[in-house]
């Protein structure tokens, strides 16, 4: 049954469900690999998971609970992105989504996640 209200369990899934897909992804998953870990439960991943979830709580619900610069990180491995890899993120992102909430749900996260994408291309001079 697709979640038709955002709590911070449900964004916690999301991130879940969405990490555990890229891992698996042949484009991206590799980069997640080689900075976090290969494992959700173990290496870097549980922290990864907390930050994202209370990242998305931020923007979604109001919560405080994140208080990180979510551009900085990638700055770190600039020459390891790409626009494809950037699609991919969306890709993986929006099947998530389709996955976890209700569309009228998903396609709000789905055009803030854009937005961020974007943002996070023109500011890593990326085309």
């Amino acid at each position: 049954m697709l979640e038709r209200e955002v709590t911070k369990e449900n964004l916690n899934k999301l991130v879940i469900s969405f990490y555990t897909r890229v891992l698996k992804d042949d484009l991206i998953g590799p980069i997640f690999i080689d900075i976090l870990g290969k494992n959700l439960k173990e290496d870097k991943w549980p922290a990864h998971i907390e930050l994202l979830t209370n990242f998305w709580a931020s923007l979604a619900l109001g919560e405080k609970n994140y208080n990180s610069s979510p551009f900085a990180p990638h700055i770190e491995f600039k020459e390891r992105l790409s626009v494809a890899a950037f699609e991919r993120w969306l890709e993986l992102f929006h099947e998530t989504l389709n996955t976890i909430f209700h569309p009228q749900i998903a396609d709000q996260f789905l055009a803030k996640s854009k937005t961020i994408a974007g943002n996070f291309m023109r500011n890593l001079q990326i085309t």
